[in-house]
């Protein structure tokens, strides 16, 4: 412990979301980063350029940013409202570049295998001094088995040691076979994410990282329709009308992220609607449905990773009209051959892994 002092779901937070960086730190060659909120991630990305319009979106201007930078800008800028407050996983040893993205959101805490020491005493500022500040050892490897008490009772179990690799995709089950290479990475970036996100779950990823993470719904198909959800208001962020708001000069980075949340719904309250009024300096003319499906059209490429098996097609269709033409999953379904269908109707490629990644 570096700095700071962290609380229990704070320490579950940092060694789940540790995992999660390391493995795509391992398996895709790149430095990785994950914001975690509750003991799932919120995003998590490698570090792959940004477009200027996600530049612009996630409020990094157009500094130079290193590999790590990148990806952390990517993992908190895919769902920055509920990255709110989160805590960050960095694959890599933390530069300047990344420490001073980090220093400017509000978050909990930080872990990383080393720190420059400008970056530390960066991160060590942050929060009035207790900002929390942890090291890992990069090489440290926990026991085979893991032991959990609930009410009293103690559950041993080995712990799950596969890392998803390029051996579980070859199993595609669809006419179209055919999965171009950063598809196949995405696909590996949605598997390492679904093993370290509460079960049930499902995820989108698209450009290197996820866009939409489904955590912990009861049903499948809440999972794949708030996964769903999530990406398309990712892509609808980039939009040249949400690029161009008119924010007041002086509403901070937190009330733009709720402003253009509330922008692009359409359900708002009165008192929500004068509330979101008073973050411009001019009140906007909200996107209408058929601007938004217009944008939403163009979104394409997606993947879409689940952590058990998809249990009807309802799932297939959702995810279509959000861009996905790759799914993996377990495979194992009852109704398997409509599920495949359904994907050969879209043109998508559907693989299966054989491997469920539950995880409680």
């Amino acid at each position: 412990m570096l700095n700071g002092a962290p609380g229990y779901i704070n320490l579950l937070d940092a060694l789940n979301s540790w995992q999660l960086v390391r493995e795509l730190r391992a398996t895709l060659g790149l430095p990785a980063a994950a914001s975690f909120k509750h003991v799932s991630p919120a995003g998590a990305a490698i570090g792959v350029p940004l477009s200027d319009a996600l530049r612009q979106a996630y409020f990094v201007g157009a500094a130079d940013l290193t590999p790590l930078a990148m990806a952390y800008a990517r993992a908190r800028g895919a769902d920055r409202v509920c990255s709110y407050g989160d805590w960050v996983a960095l694959s890599d040893p933390v530069d300047v570049e990344t420490a001073r993205l980090l220093r400017r959101e509000v978050s909990d805490g930080v872990i990383a295998p080393a720190f420059d020491p400008a970056a530390l005493d960066l991160l060590k500022a942050k929060r009035g001094g207790r900002y929390t500040v942890l090291q890992i050892d990069p090489v440290y490897a926990p026991p085979a088995i893991e032991t959990r008490q609930v009410f009293g009772i103690n559950f041993d179990q080995q712990r799950n040691a596969v890392i998803p690799g390029e051996a579980l995709l070859n199993n595609v089950v669809t006419r179209r076979r055919e999965i171009p290479d950063a598809a196949r990475r995405d696909m590996l970036l949605a598997l390492i994410t679904l093993k370290y996100t509460q079960s049930n779950s499902v995820c989108l990823v698209a450009e290197g990282q996820v866009i939409g993470n489904g955590a912990g719904q009861q049903s499948r198909i809440h999972c794949t329709r708030l996964a769903a959800a999530k990406a398309d208001t990712w892509y609808l962020r980039q939009h040249p009308n949400v690029l161009s708001l008119p924010f007041r000069p002086d509403l901070d980075r937190v009330d733009r992220d709720n402003a253009i949340d509330q922008y692009l719904r359409d359900d708002l309250t009165a008192a929500e609607e004068a509330a979101w009024r008073d973050a411009f300096s001019a009140v906007p003319r909200r996107l209408s449905h058929d601007q938004k499906r217009a944008w939403l059209s163009r979104l394409n490429g997606v993947v879409m990773g689940s952590d058990a098996y998809i249990p009807f097609r309802d799932n297939v269709d959702r995810a279509h009209a959000s861009g996905v033409q790759y799914i993996v999953e377990p495979g194992g379904a009852m109704r398997s051959a409509s599920i495949v269908a359904a994907c050969d109707e879209y043109g998508m490629v559907m693989v299966h892994t054989g491997l469920r990644l539950f995880h409680h």
